[in-house]
């Protein structure tokens, strides 16, 4: 692969200090994003409790962050490339900061939609700016790997301590506490960030064009908006709409960067077939793990009666996996190749999957606590490894929008995910057979059913519970079963499209 850097940059970057100390305060970012993403799933039966929101409202409270922050990735990725990406990522984390407390003293539900809402709009100047930061700062390319693997490394143990913490204050503390802890995290990393972090920018960026700005969020809201309504609640006539509108928007969006002479994304990017099997790689991964993320928790509390802490202790094995061997994936990949790694981590996370649809609501911990492992592992070298061809494969001015467009494709697979594979535990659970006196909402979900469970007589409850819980298994194991095909199948694909790839060396 072609280096876009001259050997004259890593000298730069060998000699220039404090480098690692701006590391530090970039993933401080990735951390607080990865924690805001898991608490609010174990906050939601207290939030419920408080607010007394509809279940259409309860579905806006969990989904509109992911909807705001899928629509303007790409164009705050592009914004930062223009202002600076030292200033939107301080800027957007004192605003997060802010906003979290919002979150925190929200008294209705209609204000709790705005405050995620608005979490989304500052979610989203966040996690371009920290990758395109890491291009400037680490021109060397090894030392490079190290930091997209640290980074990596920092998202996942994010998913660990999120729900361990969550958990740890939900038992403790008001739901509002999850949310408060962002508070102290954006204070040391906007203190430390102003002298550490060097400014970059693209010395030539053009206008930030408006219109492909409300192109972009009208697309991607539409299109994920569409998917999940129609995987929750069957095609309908405002859904499609919804979808068409979306899809229109996406169509406009990438001809109007075609025939503009500064684009706000450089379509041209995807013609590098490294960055485009790199980017399709991630959506599909993120896409078949969804189901296993999104269920795990209500199997780990609902099906087999943990606490959320303990819940959040026995997730902990992937984040392990995946720190380990994020920081190994960019060695690995040189001593081997791009696509051994890559498509040997996929394999090993649709191998795991696979196993995950032998659980049963008895099994015990090691054979879940390993699997869980195995997948930590795979995705791990996996996502490391993407990042950083990704990075890699444009210059560095146009860092911001290549790596909102990686983190588009995370946020676009997570919705498809949770949509598609969502619908298959959701249509199985919904059918479960409950003795005389089950209630109507017990069908609606797991959660609910525990619910109504303690508003019938014992024997009554107990039976429901067992018919409930096994169906809902049972569906978890269509799920897990799907996601292995997709993973699987993605580990082919990225042999072929990673054909040739290589991460850079020092002097390429």
């Amino acid at each position: 692969m072609t280096s876009t850097l001259r050997p004259a940059a890593t000298t730069e970057a060998v000699t220039r200090p404090g480098r690692w100390l701006a590391l530090s305060v970039l993933v401080l970012a990735v951390l607080l994003v990865a924690v805001d993403a898991t608490v609010l799933g174990l906050a939601t039966p207290y939030i419920s409790e408080d607010l007394n929101p509809s279940g259409t409202q309860l579905l806006w409270i969990g989904d509109v962050y992911s909807f705001v922050i899928a629509g303007l990735l790409v164009s705050m990725g592009s914004l930062g490339d223009r202002i600076g990406r030292k200033r939107i990522l301080l800027g957007g984390a004192t605003a997060f900061g802010a906003i979290s407390v919002l979150n925190a003293y929200a008294t209705t539900p209609e204000l709790m939609i705005l405050a995620r809402a608005l979490l989304g709009v500052a979610g989203a100047t966040l996690m371009p700016a920290t990758l395109a930061l890491i291009r400037n700062l680490f021109h060397d390319p090894r030392e490079r790997s190290l930091a997209v693997g640290i980074w990596g490394a920092t998202a996942s143990a994010g998913t660990a301590v999120g729900p361990i913490a969550g958990g740890f204050l939900l038992e403790h503390f008001w739901w509002g506490s999850v949310f408060l802890i962002n508070l102290p995290v954006m204070a040391v990393l906007v203190l430390v960030g102003i002298r550490t972090l060097p400014e970059s920018r693209n010395p030539n960026p053009g206008p930030w064009d408006l219109i492909s700005v409300v192109l972009s969020l009208v697309g991607m809201i539409g299109v994920v908006y569409a998917v999940k309504e129609a995987a929750t609640h069957g095609v309908t006539g405002p859904t499609l709409a919804a979808g068409l509108l979306g899809a229109a928007a996406l169509y406009g969006f990438v001809h109007r960067q075609l025939t503009m002479p500064t684009p706000l994304l450089d379509m041209r990017l995807f013609r590098r077939r490294g960055f485009s099997g790199a980017v399709l790689a991630d959506l599909l991964t993120v896409l078949g793990l969804s189901g296993l993320v999104f269920f795990l928790s209500q199997y780990l509390q609902l099906v087999q009666g943990r606490r959320p802490f303990e819940a959040g202790l026995a997730e902990l094995p992937a984040a392990v996996g995946a720190v380990v061997s994020g920081l190994m994936a960019g060695r690995a990949a040189r001593r081997f190749s791009v696509r051994a790694v890559v498509s040997g981590g996929l394999a090993a996370v649709g191998l795991a999957l696979a196993v995950l649809t032998t659980l049963g609501a008895s099994t015990g911990y090691p054979a879940l606590g390993a699997a869980l492992l195995v997948v930590g592992i795979g995705a791990g070298f996996s996502f490391t490894v993407t990042a950083d061809v990704i990075l890699s494969s444009v210059p560095k001015e146009q860092a911001g929008a290549a790596s909102a467009v990686s983190e588009t494709a995370y946020e676009l697979g997570a919705a498809l995910g949770i949509a598609l594979l969502g619908s298959i535990v959701t249509g199985v659970y919904r059918d479960f057979t409950g003795p005389a006196g089950t209630p109507p909402q017990a069908h609606e979900s797991l959660g609910a059913a525990v619910e109504a469970s303690t508003h019938l007589p014992p024997h009554t409850a107990q039976q429901m519970l067992d018919a409930a819980r096994e169906s809902f298994v049972h569906g978890l194991h269509l799920a897990s079963g799907a996601g292995a095909a997709v993973l699987l199948a993605t580990a082919v694909a990225a042999w072929f499209l990673l054909r040739g790839q290589k991460l850079e060396s020092a002097g390429e």
